[in-house]
């Protein structure tokens, strides 16, 4: 009777639990807690404030220049009263770009700082499937254990039974720890898991898969934002092209001349300078010419993305299909008959037909098949976690 029961836990014990969403919610709460605390993120974060601020250092007018001076002063006697061209000056400039510079130079830094948005976007996604992949793995060693134990229950005579669940919880501690240290937390903090969640089979091509991710990844848009910055600083560059402007304001104040007592007017003096773009020793074509092979660089980098994007893509869909083929062919035939051969191996035992070596065999096997199904679900799952970050999407069609 006691076997019998235990028999009935095996085979609950190879349904995948529904308890789905109390699963996910853990996930949920880890992922969370994971993209908080890291530190990764948070450099990232004050790198884009920093990027933010330089959209306003690029796009105002420099500081105006206020100038005080004196004129004309003689020098054998330091007297503001002595000669009429003396006089004592307050001056002010300003710097002015040629227009629409400082609108490019705004262009620039935007850009910039939509690249590191990109940045941040990508390494949540990378955190997402790390922790994911990280928990699926803690799922199965978990279940890999308990089926072990439950078949340790009645297979007390295979001692390296033993060695195989102590193998399994050294697995589970370190995948824990590695968990707990993306949370910054202490390696020993347990965690709590539920079953696999349902598997949701997908059916995908490579142009469906370059689609998403051309449309979604962060990481290839980033690329293209920096090819449309290296764009804009090739405008920026071009403005050295054109002359840049300085006007200035001069007021002079001069004193009565003391000899005649005459009075002597104020001037006031305006002036407008224009900078000389003479392009020395091709400065400026050079850094039009650098901007524009930036150009190309990116180009040619995202060319490069996408090619390694869809030979991961290739393998994925292979890995994926042969994964769902081997899941099928363990549920609807191995795990079936592997528990039907435990079941009359057992009630052949009960009646005397055979030797209880045999039901130790037919059990063995039993647990192999069901330790086997919950890895390849397990490897399933994680793929898809993979193809997530790949694409930048969630998957759901």
């Amino acid at each position: 009777m006691i076997k019998i029961r235990n028999l009935c836990l095996f085979i609950l014990l190879s349904i995948i639990p529904l308890n789905v969403f109390a699963q996910q919610n853990t996930l949920d709460s880890l992922l969370e807690q994971a993209i908080n605390v890291s530190p990764k993120l948070k450099m990232l974060q004050s790198k884009y404030s920093a990027a933010e601020s330089k959209i306003n250092v690029n796009s105002n007018l420099p500081d105006p220049m206020l100038t005080l001076g004196l004129m004309n002063l003689p020098t054998n006697s330091f007297s503001f009263t002595q000669e009429p061209m003396t006089g004592k000056i307050i001056g002010l400039s300003q710097a002015i770009p040629f227009p629409g510079k400082l609108g490019s130079m705004a262009d620039v830094s935007e850009k910039g700082a939509e690249i590191v948005k990109q940045e941040i976007n990508d390494a949540k996604n990378e955190i997402v499937k790390n922790i994911s992949q990280n928990y699926y793995d803690l799922i199965f060693v978990r279940k890999a254990i308990e089926v072990a134990n439950e078949n340790l229950k009645l297979l007390n005579e295979i001692t390296n039974l033993n060695d195989k669940i102590d193998e399994l919880k050294s697995k589970e501690n370190s995948i824990t720890a590695m968990i707990n240290a993306q949370l910054l937390r202490s390696q020993d903090v347990q965690i709590s898991t539920g079953g696999l969640p349902a598997i949701q089979y997908y059916k995908f091509s490579q142009k469906e898969l370059d689609s998403l991710a051309v449309q979604n990844r962060p990481f290839l848009t980033g690329i293209q934002l920096a090819k449309e910055k290296a764009e804009l600083q090739e405008k920026l560059a071009k403005y050295d092209y054109y002359p840049n402007f300085n006007v200035s304001v001069q007021y002079s104040q001069r004193d009565r001349i003391a000899k005649t007592n005459t009075p002597l007017a104020d001037f006031a003096s305006f002036m407008v300078g224009i900078s000389l773009p003479l392009n020395y020793g091709g400065k400026v074509s050079s850094k039009v010419e650098e901007t524009e092979a930036m150009q190309d660089i990116y180009q040619e980098q995202y060319n490069l993305s996408l090619q390694m994007l869809n030979s991961n893509f290739g393998s994925a869909i292979s890995k994926l299909n042969s994964l769902q083929d081997r899941i099928k062919l363990v549920e609807q035939a191995q795990l079936p008959q592997a528990q039907q051969t435990y079941s009359a191996a057992l009630s052949s035992y009960q009646v005397g037909q055979i030797d209880f070596i045999n039901v130790i065999d037919s059990q063995n096997k039993l647990y192999q098949v069901e330790t086997n199904l919950y890895r390849l679900k397990t490897n399933y799952l994680k793929e898809i976690e993979e193809l997530k970050f790949l694409t930048g999407t969630s998957l759901i069609r």
